[in-house]
């Protein structure tokens, strides 16, 4: 055979091989989801118009830490004299910005409100956890240059750092940003802080309130970040509330932890917990109202309902950007032995993948929350178990309702915002949390997350 034949062959051979590559992956490209710019179930509305805050100033920029041509770090200005309460991840694998900022909160704590300014600092696009001492270092670094551009103490200064887990940041060019910020603070620019926290979210989560306490206008502004990696294990995501409130240190860490839990510890998507996870809670006092010093007095338990409303809206927000979700679902458990025991299964219910792709796929198989209900590990009577989606009795007494028909579930899975009740029949406990569905938006969101 001629060397030329032998040539031509083997450029047909490889010309085959590549066409056939070509064509599975054009398949493939086929099955990607063309997901929305922004989730379907963000508030019609978009960003709320917050509050003033008087205390607080925000500045935004880029520092490239990870994104281009987009704000990627905020820099936050609390007013002296000011209160701050936290809660955090219960990760054990914290990043060293969590376990600064629970030292730092300690000794506030401890030593009381202090005559200095508190300043926030916090930058997307880099998780900054499992860095090592080098993530200590970074902390370090971006704390001075924050108390530097403040005129504060670094003990003063919180930091935050969200995204990619393993990659030292690269702090140098935060602490070159915070000079310039330092001169760009203004009470105004809240928004622009909220976006600058984002990473995988499709929207800008704000919240607020205006209430009256002793003849005072009190306000509440808050924003969070959170998408993914969310599960209730404190504290889910990354979140900042600003009130112009008096209240004692004391007061208001009661407060928020109580709070937290049938908020932010009562939602998730993919039950999978941050090692970053912050809530900070700053109020000035500018209002003026009679200090809060007793959480049981009348001004706290007001303060308190209001509080907890803000916090209740940006957890819904941070589930309703779930990465590709497509469904709301409120999960609501009664007749449990005991509230906990009803926060358990709701949470069994809202983490089982086959649960939250039957609802993506507006399948009305209710065999699966009974599956789950089953392996929450907590006491359920299966002869009085009662099941229904909305208003509908799917099941009760332990058998399929007589009153129930496929065709009910099926058109009542094609909503947005849906609902799941269950009561377990043992009990008065009871708890409500809430979730998204798993889509295949989820699997591409995060199949492609570090490229």
């Amino acid at each position: 055979m001629a060397k030329e034949d032998m040539t031509d062959k083997s450029l047909v051979k490889k010309l085959k091989g590549r066409i056939k590559r070509l064509r599975k992956d054009l398949a493939q490209m086929g099955t990607v989801v063309q997901m929305p710019s922004v989730s379907p179930l963000a508030p019609a509305a978009g960003f709320p118009v917050l509050p003033v805050i008087d205390g607080v100033r925000f500045a935004s920029g880029s520092a490239e830490v990870k994104y281009k041509d987009r704000d990627d770090v905020t820099l936050v200005e609390i007013a002296a004299g000011s209160a701050v309460a936290g809660v955090f991840t219960t990760s054990q694998t914290r990043s060293s910005a969590v376990l600064d900022c629970q030292e730092k909160l300690a000794a506030l704590h401890k030593s009381g409100k202090t005559d200095e300014p508190l300043g926030l600092v916090v930058n997307s696009g880099n998780a900054n956890a499992f860095t090592g001492k080098a993530g200590d270092g970074s902390v370090k670094a971006v704390c001075d240059a924050a108390a530097t551009t403040l005129g504060t103490s670094a003990g003063n200064v919180f930091t935050s750092s969200t995204g990619v887990i393993g990659e030292p940041l690269p702090h140098d060019r935060i602490v070159t940003k915070l000079i310039q910020l330092g001169d760009e603070l203004s009470t105004e620019r809240a928004e622009a802080s909220a976006r600058a926290i984002m990473t995988t979210d499709t929207f800008a989560k704000g919240a607020w309130a205006e209430f009256v306490l002793d003849g005072r206008t009190v306000k509440i502004a808050g924003y969070a970040k959170g998408s993914g990696m969310i599960a209730p294990d404190m504290a889910t995501m990354l979140v900042y509330i600003y009130t112009d409130a008096a209240i004692t240190n004391g007061a208001l860490q009661k407060i928020v932890s109580a709070n937290n839990q049938s908020s932010f510890n009562s939602i998730t998507v993919d039950s999978d917990t941050s090692t970053s996870d912050t809530v900070l809670v700053f109020a000035t006092g500018a209002a003026g109202n009679t200090e809060i010093k007793s959480t049981a007095s009348k001004a706290a338990k007001e303060f308190s309902t209001q509080l907890h409303g803000v916090m209740l809206d940006l957890a819904h927000q941070v589930v309703k950007d779930g990465e590709g979700a497509t469904k709301f679902i409120e999960i609501a458990v009664t007749g449990a032995q005991s509230d906990a025991a009803a926060h358990t299964v709701g949470l069994a219910i809202a983490n089982s993948p086959l649960v939250k792709t039957a609802f993506a796929g507006e399948d009305p198989n209710w065999g699966r929350v009974v599956m789950a209900v089953g392996k929450s590990g907590e006491k359920a009577d299966r002869d009085a178990l009662a099941i229904r989606f909305g208003d509908i009795l799917v099941a009760e007494k332990g058998w399929v309702a007589e009153s129930y028909t496929e065709q009910d579930g099926v058109d009542y899975m094609k909503g947005a915002e849906l609902v799941l009740g269950v009561d377990l029949g043992v009990g008065k406990g009871r708890a409500t949390v809430w979730t998204c569905d798993f889509t295949h938006g989820y699997i591409q969101i995060n199949a492609d997350y570090r490229s």
